[in-house]
């Protein structure tokens, strides 16, 4: 449990997941993580989500600079790193984010018409002063997405605006890409890349207060 303010630190370069956390009005820094993501499509994709999000989480946590035992003070926060991991899921095929505008042309026509499902892993490390491991927690949220019939040339178009170049599934729902999609069945934040109120929860059993509230007993 969290005692007292603690310093967050959110291991992802995502602009949406920064802006979805900065709106709770939060104070945080943003420290992406380097790894190498590799798709184990033997793992369901809840695993597969909040397996990628700890490693995420993992590499940040050891490269925080750790402090001298002496000079820590009673008051003194501890750190909560969040890492987040998402993708895009129909007929048991996982997309992540295409590395061409081929792939990203091949991902859209893929899901025209379709109902997909969208994963998002959440993790979070809590660390002590002395950088050591106090806690960690995972969650996993999943949403369905019904996408309409798509053309050829709107998906080309889309394409051409570059949007969907670092996106899971080639879409942006926060962006144009809403144009494409119909209908939503679950949480809307966890289709943008980090499910709100799951973080909430989560954040609020590691003793952080959230727009107003902390840990409910």
């Amino acid at each position: 449990m969290v005692n007292s303010v603690p310093k967050i630190v959110l291991a992802s370069a995502s602009p949406r997941r920064e802006t979805l956390l900065r709106q709770l009005g939060l104070s945080f820094v943003v420290i992406p993580s380097d790894i190498q993501e590799v798709i184990d499509e033997s793992l369901a994709p809840a695993q597969l989500v909040t397996e990628l999000a700890s490693q995420k989480a993992n590499f940040v946590a050891q490269s925080l600079p750790v402090i001298e035992a002496s000079k820590v003070t009673e008051n003194q926060a501890q750190t909560i790193v969040i890492g987040a991991d998402t993708i895009v899921v129909l007929d048991k095929k996982i997309l992540g984010k295409p590395n061409t505008k081929e792939e990203a042309i091949e991902m859209l026509s893929f899901l025209s018409g379709m109902v997909h499902e969208v994963y998002t892993g959440i993790a979070m490390i809590v660390l002590k002063n002395d950088g050591l491991k106090n806690d960690s927690v995972t969650e996993s949220q999943v949403s369905k997405v019904r996408f309409k019939q798509l053309r050829q040339a709107e998906i080309e178009a889309y394409v051409a605006t570059q949007e969907p170049m670092d996106k899971a599934g080639a879409y942006a729902l926060q962006g144009i890409g809403a144009a494409f999609v119909e209908s939503i069945e679950g949480c809307y934040t966890n289709v943008i890349g980090l499910p709100i109120p799951t973080l909430v929860q989560m954040l609020r059993n590691l003793g952080v207060t959230v727009l107003g509230l902390a840990k409910i007993c």
